[in-house]
């Protein structure tokens, strides 16, 4: 089996390519996919430009499973239209290990910003996501100056685990999701006993599981095209309204206790 990480660059990108060819999708059944209806969910004056999803997974192995569950999604998301990139946690230091202008930092925290949707996966380890994995949320602040840079979007989970299926690590970045104030869509996947999942040219095979992936994908982009011109109002609060955004930075920068 390959043992050599495929991706060399910290970023994979890809402009929008809705209704794209099936070529590195063999899975999918092309009779029953469908491209996102965008009008069915927007408003005449809602942007129109392609989705832009941040995915982030949770291990630096050679071979690891959560990074083969995120380059699938990924070729799902872009089928979908979106513009995907996807983090690479080698080399990220240890949250507040180092001054937050360390590049992988600040390259993290400007795709945080860039994006308008995430997806994250995390192995299971000790019933719970990988540190790697809280790590890179750690280092997403709750405020910079005043403006949240995960408040009002979207977010889809997934988990991979070496035995039988749980929910722990989906539940886990569930409650980290609403802490960061961000649209979490009603489903998810969890992907028991991985290693048999995906086959020697690390790809995952078609099953049950595999379906459920796809599902989420397609999930994550209608709630991103249906929230995303009308997040900042529909995150309004009044008790934001009557906090200024300096005492706003003040209150949430406050270094931890």
């Amino acid at each position: 089996m390959a043992n050599t990480k495929a991706e060399p660059a910290s970023i994979i990108e890809s402009t929008a390519s809705a209704n794209s060819s099936f070529d590195d999708l063999p899975n999918i059944d092309v009779d029953n996919i469908q491209p996102i209806d965008i009008e069915s969910l927007i408003a005449p004056n809602d942007p129109r430009h392609a989705p832009k999803i941040l995915v982030l997974y949770g291990s630096v192995r050679a071979r690891s499973f959560s990074r083969l569950a995120a380059e699938e999604s990924s070729r799902l998301l872009r089928w979908y239209g979106c513009e995907v990139r996807m983090f690479d946690p080698s080399g990220l230091p240890l949250p507040d290990d180092v001054d937050s202008d360390h590049p992988k930092v600040q390259e993290l925290r400007e795709l945080a910003q860039w994006s308008e949707g995430m997806l994250w996966v995390s192995p299971e380890r000790h019933g719970s996501i990988t540190s790697i994995m809280k790590a890179q949320i750690d280092w997403i602040p709750l405020s910079l100056g005043g403006v949240r840079p995960t408040q009002g979007k979207t977010l889809a989970l997934m988990q991979v685990s070496g035995g039988s299926q749980s929910f722990n690590t989906v539940n886990q970045m569930r409650i980290l999701g609403r802490w960061m104030r961000m649209i979490t869509i009603p489903n998810q996947s969890s992907i028991p006993k991985a290693f048999l999942e995906f086959n020697e040219n690390n790809r995952m095979d078609m099953s049950p599981l595999y379906l459920r992936l796809v599902d989420v994908c397609e999930e994550l982009v209608k709630f991103t095209w249906l929230t995303r011109g009308r997040s900042a109002y529909l995150t309004d609060r009044y008790s934001e309204r009557v906090e200024s955004a300096e005492e706003l930075s003040k209150r949430v920068n406050q270094k931890s206790l």
